[in-house]
């Protein structure tokens, strides 16, 4: 019977050490797990915008433990705690928000890899394009844009997301969308707005109607007559009585519906008079309608684009921005926040 050779045993201690250290400290005490940092981070990124470890593990198609041990990684080799972890929720700490505006566009510039470098070698001839937008958007100010980008790209699959401002923003911070078109109020901190296309508001009534000879109407003028307006939860509806609210003049609703057309259809039918915004008046509508301008009581309404901070761009969202006005979103336009011009 052969004794164990100690010299053998003494050779296998470096080597189990040397195992053991890619998953745990290495040489200079930093910690891995599997040694890869871009996994590491790419678990922090859907942690934090999924909200939990079990969505990320999913999404990532990963285990929920080898997801943990790639976040406690990431922590041990920062320094830093970069979640709070309750029953309910996970949150980011300071830390973790510094680290996930910096992380982010690393992960996504990098999952985009292949479709990038397909479009930098073959140009934007294909891949796909989705943008939210309100329904005036859709109808009055896409139509031109959708015509050319489509002329230029016709391989690029467009989808336009029909939507109300609130639920656009849902769809930009879940990423289902590249980019929305539209108005906004006010902006979001972790939202970019750039403001391109801009309109007066406008009061509209048949041709036969009393403020109709009328050149300088006020909003005291048309408190008497029954106003025709979009639904209440639309921006158009709060500014108007926001106006008339702050004035101290009363006003009436009488007929509330939605859609541009049907508002303008009931208005020359003589159902009553409407604040609408320019966008929505063509020269048919100048033909049946009387139009006054409001920009003297009512804020004029900016429409442009709409993206989440730190988004990576894919190049057929680029290209439709260029469209718009090219270099439209600078790289300050992603760091700050403020507020549109209404």
């Amino acid at each position: 019977m052969k004794k164990p050779n100690p010299a053998r045993k003494s050779a296998a201690k470096p080597r189990s050490r040397t195992a053991r250290s890619s998953v745990g400290e290495d040489a200079g005490g930093r910690f891995y797990y599997k040694g890869n940092r871009l996994k590491q981070l790419r678990a922090f990124v859907y942690i934090a915008r999924l909200g939990s470890l079990s969505r990320a593990a999913e999404a990532l198609f990963l285990s929920q433990p080898s997801v943990s041990l790639q976040l406690k990684a990431l922590e041990r080799e920062l320094g830093a705690t970069l979640l709070e972890r309750t029953r309910r929720r996970i949150t980011l700490t300071d830390a973790g928000e510094a680290l996930y505006e910096m992380a982010r566009p690393l992960v996504e510039g990098f999952e985009d890899l292949d479709r990038e470098f397909r479009t930098r070698v073959q140009g934007a001839k294909a891949g796909k394009l989705t943008i939210a937008a309100g329904s005036s958007t859709i109808q009055y100010l896409l139509p031109e844009l959708v015509k050319t980008y489509r002329e230029r790209y016709p391989g690029v699959h467009l989808a336009l997301s029909n939507v109300t401002n609130r639920d656009g923003l849902a769809l930009l911070r879940s990423d289902e969308v590249d980019i929305a078109v539209g108005s906004m109020i006010d902006v979001p901190h972790d939202i970019a707005w750039a403001p391109v296309y801009h309109y007066d508001p406008m009061l509209i009534m048949p041709p036969d109607h009393p403020l109709a000879e009328k050149t300088d109407i006020r909003l005291e003028d048309i408190a008497p007559y029954g106003l025709i307006l979009p639904p209440k939860r639309l921006t158009t509806y709060r500014l108007v009585d926001m106006v008339f609210q702050q004035s101290h003049v009363p006003y009436t609703v009488a007929i509330e519906v939605g859609g541009w057309d049907v508002i303008k259809q009931y208005v020359a039918m003589g159902l009553g008079v409407s604040i609408v915004t320019g966008i929505c008046l063509t020269e048919a509508d100048h033909e049946r309608l009387v139009v006054r301008n409001m920009r003297q009581y009512l804020p004029q309404r900016s429409y442009g684009v709409v993206m989440r901070k730190g988004k990576f761009l894919s190049p057929e969202a680029r290209a439709f921005i260029d469209l718009i006005r090219p270099g439209l979103l600078t790289h300050r336009d992603y760091d700050e926040s403020g507020h549109s011009e209404r």
